[in-house]
């Protein structure tokens, strides 16, 4: 092989590698298919963290997250976002997330996701964080949300809109 080929065979190769996402690996409960579990860290003596996922339910009935917990916080609860009248507000889901047959729920910043309170430690990037989520008719499932840094918005390897961004050798993404 000549050594310019050699060359830009080795930089793919590599680009792809260092482009591959660390995401938290795909679990399955039942019907439900959960992805890019993470958390953003929290400052030290922060006392409150957040958590996000994404639910597909590939089955033909619906079901429901109903509970939340998480060893290192006091309290776990699946929480709303909204604007009404231009004013956002948060409250914790009473009655659970439902999640409708052939569909996919995404808990993401801005919108539904895990609140976490009376942090026991701060959540520091690079850790997995275990937590356990019950469903109505799936039953408890255990999860590990990836740890990203302070300000992230989306899981490692995804640009905000929930595309996987995969760097060239040449700088150019695609």
């Amino acid at each position: 092989m000549r050594p310019v080929a050699r060359m830009l065979v080795s930089a793919v190769l590599f680009a792809g590698l260092i482009a591959a996402p660390a995401g938290a690996a795909e679990v399955k409960a039942g019907d439900l298919v959960i992805t890019q579990a993470w958390s953003r860290a929290t400052p030290n003596g922060a006392k409150i963290g957040s958590g996000y996922f994404t639910i597909e339910n590939k089955g033909t009935a619906a079901d429901r997250l109903i509970g939340v917990s998480a060893d290192i916080a006091g309290k776990v609860e699946v929480h709303e976002m909204a604007t009404r009248d231009g004013v956002m507000t948060m409250r914790p889901l009473g009655k659970g997330l439902t999640i409708d047959p052939g569909k996919t729920v995404k808990l993401a910043p801005g919108g539904n996701h895990l609140m976490m309170f009376d942090l026991k430690a701060p959540l520091k990037q690079g850790d997995a964080l275990p937590v356990t989520l019950e469903f109505e008719k799936a039953g408890k499932v255990k999860i590990s949300l990836d740890v990203q840094g302070i300000g992230a918005q989306s899981p490692a390897g995804a640009a905000p809109g929930g595309m996987e961004m995969k760097k060239m050798p040449d700088g150019m993404k695609m």
